[in-house]
């Protein structure tokens, strides 16, 4: 094999405040990255195409470090990573269906986001009319006494668009197969050209409930590409925006997941406070998801005592009411009937995959960016980031609640130690082509954004990579032995993004 490139590691303190350096290598150590990453030497953070080239983002978790390798020259394809390292799938067929950079080798050449009914065929590449196509195939299973149950893509209730297809013996699933895609935006296609501004628009609107993270990450990679030396107040309001929507979204979920084991009363009283939370965000911050708050060189306003005084209202309240009715999840036999040994994640399989979030954290992965890749202003704050093994539905409940106290503690500490002063630079850098990363723990895990910039300061490429890339296929995983009528409590328990990750 061939021996492995020198890459630019590069530290989080480094890639936030200054452009990125990107490795070139040549094929054969693209390929040998590949045969690292089934060999557990590195995670796959993404893969993405641009212009005649790939990239991979690789994190190395025993130095807290992270390289980009960029394989250029390409005019039709690229050494497909994902027949080595499965997680590489996915994104490898979302390239190859804006590009047109087929993965070379690859064990799924199927397409991935394209049905067949875009007007544009690789979009962002040769943009040649499309010549259409029925939606592609779903994988063959054999054997005796099995039959397909089809799910979606439209589904009861109010919920994004994602086809399940079950295969099952009597009620128990033998295998499930996902198609997304239905919520494809064309948002790669519509960052190009943009501005700073509307990137961050753009960016925060790629998974709604994630708008913060999103915003965050997208501003990181533009404050590094040029230089901007953002005020410690913003930090400290980025902080208290992105917990709150943590505590937003932990709370409906742990609702969400005990309504699905039928157990609705759990749900009422979460989406009281969850109701709350949003109430304090649209006082404070003058918006109930907090969207366009967050933008490169700072925040969009300020918060004064009045806007304090509601949110330590907020921590107190929910401090005083959540453990009782963790108590009572806890104590209900019923509940616990549905949810221990149900949906089972492997740890290794979650590692592999380089699962975060939740997800990763009850299978035994203990990785958090705003630990392991620090940023300001978690930096200053103490954090302990809470994991478990056990790795079923009953895990993923338990590693939110710990997660709710936690943001609690977060944002105590950050309104207790708010610094003065402003809360927004302009962002100016130097008239070159820059580039930039960012990555912020969203309420499912860590959000990767690359940010490629002209001279003009335009954007040349924006690449956004979901934490839901790699936790979607444990899902099909998870489901498997268990029954059918499980699949709303599995699903939920990971609560994937359907739109983050169709693009």
């Amino acid at each position: 094999m061939t021996q492995l490139p020198d890459l630019a590691w590069t530290s989080p303190r480094d890639f936030r405040v200054g452009p990125f350096a990107v490795t070139p290598v040549l094929t054969t150590e693209w390929t040998a990255l590949a045969y690292a990453l089934a060999a557990g030497k590195f995670t796959l953070m993404s893969l993405w195409a641009e212009d005649g080239a790939a990239c991979m983002a690789l994190h190395d978790y025993a130095a807290h470090r992270v390289a980009v390798a960029r394989l250029e020259g390409l005019t039709d394809g690229f050494p497909s990573v994902g027949v080595h390292h499965a997680a590489a799938q996915r994104l490898e067929r979302a390239a190859a269906d804006l590009f047109g950079l087929v993965p070379q080798g690859a064990e799924d050449a199927r397409p991935w986001l394209d049905h067949g009914r875009w007007e544009i065929a690789y979009p962002l590449g040769a943009a040649a009319p499309h010549p259409g196509h029925p939606p592609y195939a779903f994988l063959p299973v054999e054997g005796e006494s099995l039959h397909q149950v089809p799910v979606g893509p439209v589904h009861a209730g109010i919920i994004e668009p994602g086809h399940f297809r079950f295969t099952a013996q009597g009620e128990t699933v033998v295998r499930l197969e996902e198609r997304f895609g239905y919520t494809h935006k064309g948002i790669d296609r519509l960052m190009q050209g943009a501005s700073l501004a509307r990137g961050a628009e753009l960016a925060g609107r790629t998974s709604g409930d994630s708008t913060v993270a999103y915003a965050w990450a997208f501003a990181q990679a533009a404050e590094a590409a040029l230089e901007a030396d953002v005020p410690v107040r913003a930090f400290a309001l980025r902080g208290i925006m992105a917990e709150l929507e943590r505590l937003a979204n932990h709370l409906g979920d742990i609702g969400g997941i005990c309504n699905d084991a039928a157990f609705a009363m759990m749900l009422a009283q979460t989406s009281v406070l969850r109701e709350k939370v949003m109430r304090a965000a649209f006082a404070t911050f003058g918006h109930r998801f907090m969207r366009d708050q967050i933008v490169p060189g700072g925040v969009a306003a300020d918060i004064d005592s009045k806007g304090v005084a509601v949110l330590r209202a907020l921590i107190k309240e929910v401090q005083n009411r959540f453990p009782p009715l963790v108590e009572l999840y806890d104590n209900t036999a019923s509940l616990m009937d549905r949810t221990v040994a149900t949906g089972f994640a492997g740890p290794d399989l979650v590692r592999r995959f380089g699962a975060g979030g939740f997800t990763g954290r009850a299978s035994g992965r203990d990785f958090d960016t705003r630990r392991d890749l620090r940023y300001a202003p978690y930096h200053t704050l103490k954090l302990d980031v809470p994991g478990r093994e056990d790795g079923d539905v009953n895990a993923r409940v338990w590693i939110r609640i710990r997660e709710v106290e936690q943001s609690c503690l977060l944002i105590t500490q950050m309104l207790d130690t708010l610094p003065h002063g402003p809360v927004r630079t302009d962002v100016e850098g130097v008239h070159e082509p820059r580039e930039g990363l960012g990555v912020v723990e969203g309420f499912r895990g860590d959000i990767l954004i690359w940010l490629s910039l002209d001279a003009s300061r335009r954007i040349r490429r924006c690449h956004m990579r979901d934490p839901s890339w790699f936790q979607w296929p444990l899902l099909e995983a998870a489901i498997e032995n268990n029954i059918i009528a499980d699949f709303p409590l599995c699903n939920k328990s990971f609560n994937c993004s359907y739109s983050g990750q169709d693009l």
